[in-house]
């Protein structure tokens, strides 16, 4: 029976056409069929050779036949100065030659003979060999049939055993043989594969899930867009940061659209060999075609698709261009690829070719930010649905306290809570068990250093001055833990995060956030007189934050609404026109440091100024190591007038 004509897999071929679906041949299987066609014949040829040779080697001297009865009359002669018997066929040389003629033939002169003994002879013929001084030999009868093959092809055959083990070793790590190294390494999962992801397991991008509806749908009924004169995006584009859900969301289109989905990272298309990398684009959307209605999923498209010319290409050729090429010309060519969606995703779409991002080809851009923490509500919930918790397990407090963290951070807290709970042999996950697993994350693992009383005294005073700095200035963060255990890389630790969302930053806020960050340096100069190495990660964050307000938010008035210093992810040489002078670099260098200077005066009068909360928030840490929001602003002793004091309630950590 012929297969069902589906109407995605080809565009303008008439029915009898030979590339049309119905009239395809069906492929061959086997290790034999799928051998290239030159290394068939080359393995035929080595056993034609192989046996050419063997018989030469093994084939015996051509000598004369002559009469038993003349060989015996030329021993009595003493002609014969060797022999060498194999049974009964003797083999030898005369010592002159002798003239012999067969039949009515031409009389020949023969100095190698050979003859056969006949089996009814009675004479001595050792004896009498040995009396007339003829040297004599004897050989062992001929080796069998099966062990001549062996002797003979052994060689070969080792070579060619040796020639097909590499070969499938080659196929197995490579996805095909020495000859299909050009074969995509894409890996396929079907709607039978096993467990789908649906939009249920996509939670906090709701909008989204709204862009990329249209593209299941289209998959679903497409018959229903093609009335319309519809047609569906050749490409989704899923940008965003590291951990916001690009692949998640991905598998959940394949799986609500319920059709064939290949996934595979743009590097797999890439190797040393010129051409390998095109060669797979175009096998993997042929596979695609076959199985059309399918979805292609690449993942870090900015592995291949920069904008070409940008690197340095070797001999004229660069490979990651060549395969750019094909897959540019795979989604918007001649030939149609109706029925097969592209998607991408990567974290840097500003570096990607313009050619990739006109319409035809990613027609559509979808940007996937943070959760916020509505958003991040929800993500707990889908990664917590089949957790037993606790009654005391609180999800939204859980989620405000955890703002700029994506759906992977969410996941690694949420398995970090469960493998807390665990540890300590809980039967349901607590609250504390999350608190915990969320210092880990975010403040790092806790480290059993000995310190001394003078470190520890120094600390104290340090994270004192962090958070009462982040107490009394207006509009900044709150602080949700102060400790002074030492976390990673740091002898101690203070945790801010906002109360609300924040999508924009005034210059109030960036210079009440540097001043807090250079409140650690502040306490510690105000109490000792000196400074110490502890303000250095606090040091580095504040220069980089004066700088940004300087460099590319306009924040300073010398400077003026001017970008100079290059965005995220981007890189800038001095001898791109862009570039700034060395004048300019040099006063965006002294505006950065006259706002650090001024925030650091700011923290000196601040701190000056509530000295007696600094050192009752120290002492406290002291005595406790560890406080919490509650307890970090009832230590300040604010006046309610000057900061009011936060509900028990919002403490969700």
């Amino acid at each position: 029976m012929g297969r069902k004509h589906r109407p995605w897999r080809v565009e303008g071929l008439p029915r009898d056409h030979p590339l049309h679906p119905e009239n395809e041949e069906p492929e061959r299987s086997g290790y034999w069929s799928s051998t290239p066609g030159w290394l068939r014949w080359l393995l035929i040829g080595l056993l034609l050779v192989n046996w050419m040779v063997m018989s030469s080697l093994t084939a015996p001297a051509e000598r004369t036949e002559v009469p038993y009865s003349v060989f015996w009359a030329e021993v009595e002669a003493d002609n014969v100065t060797e022999v060498t018997a194999v049974e009964q066929r003797v083999t030898g040389t005369f010592e002159k030659p002798v003239t012999y003629s067969e039949g009515a033939g031409d009389a020949v002169e023969v100095d190698e003979f050979s003859t056969q003994r006949p089996v009814f002879a009675e004479d001595d013929l050792v004896a009498t060999l040995l009396d007339h001084g003829v040297e004599v030999r004897a050989e062992p009868e001929e080796a069998a049939l099966w062990e001549q093959i062996l002797l003979g092809f052994g060689p070969t055959l080792l070579f060619i055993g040796l020639l097909v083990w590499f070969l499938r070793r080659t196929a197995s790590l490579a996805g095909g043989g020495l000859g299909m190294l050009g074969r995509s390494r894409a890996k396929l999962y079907t709607p039978d594969s096993g467990p789908r992801t649906t939009f249920a397991d996509v939670a906090g991008i709701d909008e989204v899930k709204d862009e990329v509806v249209e593209v299941v749908e289209f998959l679903k009924n497409p018959e229903r867009y093609r009335l319309l004169g519809a047609s569906i995006p050749r490409g989704v584009l899923l940008t965003g940061a590291p951990g916001t859900g690009k692949t998640l969301l991905a598998r959940a289109v394949a799986g609500e659209a319920d059709v064939p989905f290949f996934h595979l990272s743009a590097s797999e298309f890439i190797e040393m060999i010129v051409g390998v990398g095109a060669s797979r684009v175009r096998d993997l959307f042929e596979q695609a075609k076959k199985a059309a209605p399918s979805i292609i999923f690449i993942d870090e498209l900015d592995a291949i698709g920069r904008t070409r010319g940008a690197g340095p290409a070797l001999g004229g050729h660069d490979e990651r261009e060549q395969t750019l090429n094909q897959i540019l010309t795979e989604m918007d060519g001649f030939t149609g690829n109706e029925g097969v969606v592209v998607l991408a995703a990567t974290n840097r779409p500003e570096i990607l070719d313009p050619a990739l991002l006109r319409a035809g080809r990613f027609d559509r851009r979808v940007v996937v930010n943070p959760p916020d923490q509505i958003g991040r509500r929800q993500i707990l919930g889908v990664h917590t649905r089949s957790m037993p918790l606790d009654e005391d397990v609180d999800l939204d407090a859980l989620a405000s306290s955890t703002p700029g963290m994506v759906g992977a951070d969410l996941k690694t807290l949420v398995n970090e809570g469960a493998l807390l709970a665990a540890k300590r042999r809980h039967a349901r996950v607590m609250m504390a068990d999350f608190t915990e697993a969320l210092e880990k994350v975010v403040l790092g693992t806790a480290r059993h250093l000995m310190l001394t009383s003078e470190e520890k005294e120094r600390t104290a005073i340090h994270e004192a001055g962090h958070a009462l700095l982040g107490i009394v200035t207006p509009g900044a963060d709150r602080v949700r833990k102060v400790s002074i255990i030492p976390r990673g890389s740091s002898l101690g630790v203070t945790f801010q995060s906002p109360e609300t969302e924040r999508h924009g930053y005034s210059s109030t806020y960036l210079r009440g956030r540097i001043t807090g960050l250079l409140g650690g340096r502040a306490a510690e100069e105000l109490v000792y007189g000196d400074v110490t190495s502890g303000g250095e990660s606090d040091l580095e964050v504040a220069s980089n934050v004066a700088r940004q307000m300087v460099g590319r938010w306009g924040m300073s008035e010398r400077i003026g609404p001017l970008t100079v210093l290059p965005g995220a992810g981007q890189e800038q040489s001095v001898l791109d026109a862009a570039a700034p002078s060395e004048a300019t670099r040099e006063l965006v260098d002294a505006e950065a440091r006259r706002i650090l200077d001024e925030c650091y005066v700011d923290a000196l009068e601040t701190l000056r100024s509530h000295r007696p909360s600094l050192e009752r928030i120290s002492r406290l840490l002291l005595e406790k190591e560890t406080l919490n929001e509650q307890e970090a602003y009832d230590a300040a002793e604010l006046p309610s007038t000057e900061f009011p004091k936060p509900p028990v309630t919002a403490e969700p950590v």
